[in-house]
């Protein structure tokens, strides 16, 4: 198996438990209002995708990130102050964390070939769910946080830093 092959799992794992983190850190600050079970229904999507590449780890052998105790942090400290912010910031984290997901995710199905066609297929399912939150996000007042484009950049700059960085350490 390419080192490639084993990259796209280690950092698709770890794009998924830094997004459970995230649901997670939202639900404590959010979790008993209004926007707790839409929280919810998006966190126990991005656990089924995480245990997904869990499985694919152990079955191809890939090691997972260094970064994982990082992203466990960071994560939920970008779920909860987004929420500490209000739940329209929250959706906007959502959006742009998801936006940038979606590229990734079809940059990679792209490149796999016939051969891994089972994992495009796993890739771009996920990808699918990936757009369904991001549009949970919109529809539920993304746009109209405070400095939307400032917090939407900021955390989209952030989300494709921790996909490099994960994908090499």
């Amino acid at each position: 198996m390419s080192e490639e092959i084993k990259r796209y799992i280690r950092v698709d794992h770890a794009g998924e438990y830094g997004a459970e983190r995230i649901y997670a850190g939202q639900l404590a600050v959010l979790g008993r209002g209004p926007k707790g079970d839409l929280l919810r229904h998006m966190l126990a999507q991005e656990t089924v995708h995480k245990e997904a590449f869990e499985a694919l780890m152990a079955e191809r052998r890939a090691r997972p990130t260094a970064m994982l105790p990082f992203w466990h942090v960071a994560g939920f400290a970008l779920g909860a102050i987004t929420a500490a912010m209000g739940e329209r910031a929250a959706m906007a984290c959502t959006v742009a964390v998801e936006e940038t997901i979606d590229a990734h995710y079809a940059a990679q199905r792209d490149a796999l070939g016939v051969d891994e066609a089972g994992l495009a297929g796993t890739i771009e399912a996920f990808r699918l769910e990936e757009l369904e939150h991001r549009d949970i996000g919109l529809e539920n007042g993304a746009e109209q946080a405070p400095a939307y484009k400032l917090l939407s950049g900021l955390i989209r700059f952030g989300c494709k830093a921790a996909i490099r960085i994960s994908e090499r350490l």
